[in-house]
């Protein structure tokens, strides 16, 4: 369990007002500059000519805004190990909609997220033009597609991103994977890499940045947004290699072992796991 930490407690209403001062401009001009260029490399038919090392340069664009992004929040963004450059199953733990932002600052990667994603300003259009793969949660039928979509992806050497955990939580802890979600990676024959997630030195932060008890998106956007200046690191970690585990469940434990292991938590203790959970991953 992650201890709630009160060093990164506000240094008060006149210091978050400062940031508030300084990073709410940042914010316009990142918004209102920055990414109608992005926009229009995205629409342009150059926006598809490969870069040195083989990158999309809509694809390199779109990195760039969502580092662009992290700063203006203040995070030091440090990656620890290296994203696969093939075709992946990326999956890391769960604590904000900043997950999305960190993640795709550093490997371009269709997410599997919430539908009320679509919705959220900026993020939303973001993440669609990211392809986004958008979930109906509590929606078998939905996850099915959900579940094509990724396999089609995967063997056409696309790599996509998903919070196996299924939801966000308070920070505290890891929840359990959701098996069933991996077998997409399982049927395409492609790598499953594990992403830790740390904000804050030693994921001190974890807390602050997750979502408070009934706080809403923007709530939680303006709240980050004058919150003092922190470190995220993004922590890729050794893939599960298709047949170096036996079968989807084994390879979700695996994965979550190695992100509790990066996070300092004991990777043998496993939270209860619901009925819903159970229900899904024998679906």
């Amino acid at each position: 369990m992650i201890p709630p930490s009160s060093t990164f407690a506000s240094a008060g209403p006149f210091a978050r007002a400062l940031r508030y001062a300084w990073r709410v401009p940042l914010l316009l001009w990142h918004v209102l500059v920055h990414l109608p260029v992005v926009v229009l490399t995205i629409l342009l038919p150059t926006g598809g000519i490969r870069l040195a090392g083989g990158e999309r340069l809509d694809h390199r664009m779109i990195r760039a805004w969502q580092g662009g992004l992290m700063r203006v929040f203040g995070f030091r963004v440090r990656r620890v190990g290296a994203p696969l450059p093939d075709a992946t199953l990326f999956v890391a733990n769960h604590v904000s909609w900043v997950d999305i932002v960190a993640l795709h600052s550093q490997r371009m990667m269709g997410f599997v997220a919430k539908k009320e994603i679509a919705g959220w300003p900026v993020v939303g259009w973001l993440a669609a033009r990211g392809e986004t793969i958008f979930h109906q949660r509590g929606s078998q039928e939905s996850l099915g597609g959900v579940l094509d979509e990724m396999r089609a992806r995967l063997r056409e050497g696309r790599s996509v991103g998903v919070f196996p955990e299924g939801r966000t939580r308070d920070g505290r802890e890891v929840g359990p994977f959701h098996a069933r979600i991996f077998l997409a990676a399982v049927e395409a024959g492609v790598p499953v890499q594990p992403v830790a997630l740390r904000y804050g030195a030693h994921g001190e932060a974890q807390t602050v940045v997750a979502f408070h008890a009934r706080e809403s998106f923007a709530a939680n956007f303006l709240r980050l947004l004058g919150e003092p200046a922190r470190s995220a690191d993004i922590v890729f970690l050794p893939p599960v290699l298709p047949g170096d585990a036996d079968g989807r469940r084994r390879i979700a434990e695996v994965a979550r072992e190695r992100i509790l292991e990066a996070m300092g938590q004991a990777p043998g203790r496993r939270p209860r796991r619901t009925r819903e959970q159970v229900d899904a991953d024998a679906g």
